[in-house]
């Protein structure tokens, strides 16, 4: 008789804390990690993980999985690729609390800010709950495949309490009403506060709800979080970048024990970013748990036909035939007369960021059939176009009709200053940053970003070839006890006896990302970006194999984490 659940037999075993990988067993029983060593017994499912990685499962802590955590099962794509615990409801929006009415209203935010398409999120969310607890009911009663925590958004409190006044200023007793309602949502499993406070999140109602909140609200709110006695604020805004604002970071801190919040290599402060990494350094010599949250790649636009954005999109004769099938666009485009027209023309739009997105010729690129995130500033646009004596409207174009208008042009949004990842080397080795920002389930028409913890290993650990790489070690710590220890998940993240059996087998030789594709399999036909992945022979969760070789085993043992 078999004396363990599951024995994983021989791996690489890389236990998620840093230290040296080992040639071991890892026996689960239960859900949980009973040894890891040489492993006498025999398990009912072995697993045989000679010339593999044996890893902790990821752990990913910044996705927008709000809406199709709840008619999702299987949270692709983030679950190709190895994550096997999702926190979600960051950057101030989603979908509790919520009174009846005003369900549409949080969609509108969540499209704006996210970009997943409305009709999806209508057609696809059953609204079973109006307080975040009874959210939280809502989530635990549906098997999933991988494990899921979940914040309460700033936005959504508002909407709760002011309903149309929601992006006005609160009165002293709204404050204390929406305090009321973030303390409730901690103390009923929340692991988390999120807010917004950067222009470049808005929908069609204007900027989010709580951007220009007065500090006043948000310390007050920050309090609510630190009376639950747990919990994590994460917090965007555009002074970050520039390093700006560490006060008040320091007081979100002071009031709510831990803060998180987005950092990149911004191209209006180049070396604002080193000015963040010096506060990280003095928040740690003072014990402040502020923790700048970093990416592994740029935050990459990618542009193609099928895409929410593009270099034509804004064009008059490409808006005439923007509702007409791919192929139809293609051939159009094709058509000596129609590509004169285009290209004689300008983007017919007033929105100045779109129009420099769209135009940022030295930082955009051809992504490739294999993905290419760190790519030579002699192939950009501007670059190309000037070599071969054309106008980079021109390259574009061709560009966009590659692989019969499949092709995706890569713009990074961020750290892409320099032309290379040293910028982002430096903030994901910094020992006070953390690990974030793949945004998965979320920018599904222009942004696919699910695929960093992968990249974490391809890229940083086997491929990089323009700088320094990562040791195997502390690239996958980076991504699950690193991760995980920020939100005090201290149940995963680590391969050790007594820890949640979270793991991935990984082929590190074969693993492979595919080129992003758009497919449209979201409720009501929606849009989305997503890449799959080549190379993980299994992934488990709380004992049970999820995926085997790329493919679901019909087992779902994911549930709703608690704080």
């Amino acid at each position: 008789m078999a004396e363990h659940d599951v024995v994983i037999r021989g791996g690489n075993v890389v236990d998620g804390t840093g230290a040296p990988a080992r040639t071991a067993d890892v026996a689960v029983d239960d859900g949980v990690i009973t040894e890891v060593g040489t492993v006498e017994g025999t398990g009912t499912r072995e697993l045989d993980a000679d010339g593999l990685l044996v890893t902790p499962g990821w752990v990913d802590i910044h996705t927008h999985y709000d809406g199709q955590v709840t008619w999702d099962p299987e949270m692709t794509p983030s679950s190709w690729h190895g994550v096997t615990t999702v926190v979600m409801g960051n950057c101030g929006v989603g979908f509790a609390p919520v009174r009846k009415g005003q369900e549409a209203f949080l969609i509108e935010l969540m499209e704006g800010v996210e970009d997943i398409p409305g009709t999806a999120l209508h057609e696809g969310i059953r609204w079973e709950w109006e307080t975040f607890a009874e959210y939280l009911d809502a989530l635990e009663g549906t098997p999933r495949v991988l494990d899921v925590a979940a914040q309460v958004p700033h936005a959504a409190v508002r909407a709760y309490v002011l309903g149309e006044r929601a992006h006005e200023e609160a009165t002293p007793d709204d404050v204390d009403a929406m305090a009321a309602v973030v303390e409730a949502a901690m103390r009923a499993g929340a692991v988390g506060f999120t807010t917004s406070r950067t222009i470049l999140h808005s929908s069609k109602h204007g900027l989010v709800p709580g951007t220009t909140a007065p500090l006043d609200e948000l310390y007050a709110l920050a309090d609510a979080v630190g009376a639950a006695g747990h919990g994590v604020i994460e917090i965007i805004d555009d002074a970050f970048a520039a390093g700006g604002n560490h006060d008040q970071l320091v007081e979100l801190a002071l009031r709510a024990g831990t803060v998180t919040y987005s950092l990149a290599q911004a191209g209006f402060a180049p070396e604002g970013y080193l000015a963040a990494l010096q506060h990280a350094d003095d928040d740690a010599a003072a014990g402040r748990a502020i923790v700048p949250q970093v990416s592994n790649r740029p935050t990459g636009m990618l542009f193609g036909l099928q895409s929410s954005l593009h270099p034509f999109t804004t064009h008059p004769t490409y808006r005439a035939m923007a509702g007409q099938p791919l192929a139809e666009r293609v051939a159009r485009l094709r058509d000596p007369e129609v590509r004169a027209a285009l290209l004689a023309e300008e983007p017919a739009t007033r929105n100045r960021i779109a129009v420099s997105l769209m135009q940022r010729w030295d930082q955009i690129f051809p992504l490739g059939d294999d993905p290419d995130y760190e790519p030579l500033p002699s192939t950009s646009v501007a670059a190309v176009a000037a070599a071969s004596d054309r106008t980079p409207q021109e390259v574009v174009l061709d560009w966009l009709l590659e692989r019969d208008g499949q092709a995706f042009l890569f713009a990074p949004l961020a750290s892409y200053v320099d032309g290379d990842h040293e910028a982002i080397r430096t903030m994901i080795t910094h020992p006070g940053t953390v690990l974030g920002l793949s945004d998965g389930g979320a920018h599904c028409g222009l942004i696919c970003d699910a695929s960093m913890p992968t990249y974490q290993l391809t890229h940083w650990v086997r491929d990089r070839s323009r700088g320094e790489r990562l040791s195997l070690e502390q690239a996958v710590h980076l991504q699950t006890g690193r991760t995980a220890g920020v939100y005090g998940l201290h149940d995963r993240g680590t391969l050790a006896v007594g820890k949640r059996a979270d793991v991935n087998l990984v082929d590190l030789e074969a693993l492979r990302l595919h080129p992003p594709e758009m497919v449209f399999d979201l409720p009501a036909d929606g849009r989305r970006l997503v890449q799959r992945v080549d190379g993980y022979v299994a992934t488990v969760v709380s004992g049970q194999v999820t995926f085997e070789n790329g493919v679901p085993t019909g087992a779902r043992p994911g549930r709703l984490v608690r704080a």
